[in-house]
């Protein structure tokens, strides 16, 4: 396995949720629907505290724990709710790291963002596609993670948005031992460049808002380009 196929595997866990999520489904079943989705389709474990998704819903989408502290919890999914969800498999060490924010309204998932009726869940995933935009257009082999915190972070602010971050960082290095990432954070002088691959995960809120979004890619550097996997 790949970093690129642990990743297809992400999407194509996301996709198949999306087809079987429905208004009072429990987040366990959530949870337990992509983790087993995940293992039976090419994962052998899961690398982040052996938790193979993260789910939130509603309010508790402005959470930010570590999975050394998860607990799913016990709430069921809303005929009108936004989700988010982070998928953390791997294959003999090799990680994917994948996460979205899925808006049900009326009962059904809503992929078109023009349809969503909610402003502030609206809103906030076209923000999450406007740093990830903001983020390749900054980079080059030369930009350092401290760099890439603080012109994002700058970005979250001027937009009327807050990091959530339970760290306040932004993404981290793809390794083989969850103890040896760096992270996009301030101090971190390394060069993006330097490192196999990278995740960019913001994790953002409206200031005064009330729901979290998240939306993160794994990207690395090829032939001097920075390309999604």
């Amino acid at each position: 396995m790949t970093v690129y196929e642990m990743q297809e595997l992400c999407r194509r866990t996301l996709e198949y949720l999306k087809a079987v999520i429905s208004p009072g489904m429990s987040l366990k079943k959530v949870r337990r629907i992509c983790e087993q989705y995940m293992l039976d389709n090419g994962a052998d474990s899961f690398w982040y505290w052996d938790v193979g998704a993260f789910v939130f819903s509603g309010k508790d989408t402005v959470l930010s724990v570590s999975g050394k502290n998860y607990q799913t919890a016990d709430s069921l999914i809303q005929h009108d709710d936004i989700i988010t969800i982070d998928l953390s498999p791997q294959n003999n060490n090799i990680w994917g790291d994948y996460a979205r924010t899925v808006i049900l309204e009326n009962g059904k998932v809503v992929d078109n963002l023009i349809e969503i009726t909610n402003e502030e869940w609206r809103n906030g995933i076209v923000m999450e596609e406007y740093l990830h935009c903001s983020m390749k257009n900054f980079v080059t082999e030369n930009t350092t993670f401290e760099e890439l915190y603080y012109h994002i972070n700058k970005i979250i602010v001027e937009k009327g948005y807050m990091n959530l971050d339970f760290l306040g960082n932004l993404g981290h290095s793809i390794v083989m031992d969850k103890k040896d990432r760096v992270y996009i954070e301030k101090g971190n002088t390394q060069k993006l460049s330097s490192v196999t691959a990278f995740t960019f995960e913001p994790h953002i809120c409206r200031v005064n808002g009330t729901y979290g979004v998240k939306m993160e890619n794994i990207y690395s550097f090829e032939n001097g380009k920075l390309t999604e996997k």
